[in-house]
């Protein structure tokens, strides 16, 4: 089972779902994932987020949870939608905050965004190569705000040096967590070489 781990809904369950390529953010990961997000000047209160291969919708309900002013799930696996509007449901979130977007990610980051978001989560399927391409296509479509924090769940083998990511991007931590490895980036206009700040957990 899975809870919100902060903010308005803390402690409320969410609906899982399985199948190929799911794997639902658990607590301790989420929890360590938010708190970078934090430590790095997130301020969650009128954030847009945009919840990438959403999955049953965890990332994006922990940041509205915390605050965030809307959220924009996309997720084509059908069990996963049904998790993502059953959990939007149980927890009261009207449709002014939260919208779900029922196609695969990359075609709909294909597109050209409505909004630019502040926060952005990047969470495929491990062993897709889907991370290098779905960042391309968010900073092309401009999908990102200037400083705009993208935060990427992919396998630990996953190395972000040798991603080809557009120059827009500066890496600001990197984290492994069991299987999992953490990144998050900022959407600049001018950055430095991509190297993460060690000193922040």
């Amino acid at each position: 089972m899975m809870r919100i781990t902060g903010g308005e809904y803390k402690g409320r369950s969410l609906k899982t779902a399985v199948g190929p390529g799911l794997r639902p953010a658990m607590a301790k990961a989420r929890q360590a994932l938010f708190s970078m997000l934090e430590a790095r000047g997130l301020e969650f209160p009128g954030t847009r987020a945009l919840d990438l291969f959403a999955g049953t919708g965890s990332l994006g309900l922990e940041a509205l949870s915390r605050g965030a002013a809307r959220a924009v799930f996309v997720e084509n696996f059908p069990p996963a939608l049904r998790a993502i509007r059953e959990n939007v449901r149980l927890l009261g979130v009207g449709p002014e905050r939260a919208r779900i977007e029922a196609r695969d990610a990359l075609a709909y980051l294909r597109g050209r965004a409505a909004c630019a978001f502040d926060l952005i989560f990047i969470d495929p399927p491990y062993g897709k190569g889907l991370l290098g391409p779905a960042m391309a296509l968010v900073s092309a479509g401009g999908f990102a705000a200037p400083e705009a924090l993208v935060a990427a769940e992919v396998e630990v083998l996953v190395d972000p040096e040798k991603l080809s990511l557009p120059g827009a991007f500066r890496l600001l931590a990197d984290r492994c967590y069991g299987q999992t490895r953490m990144l998050i980036w900022r959407h600049e206009t001018a950055v430095s070489p991509s190297t993460p700040e060690p000193s922040i957990p």
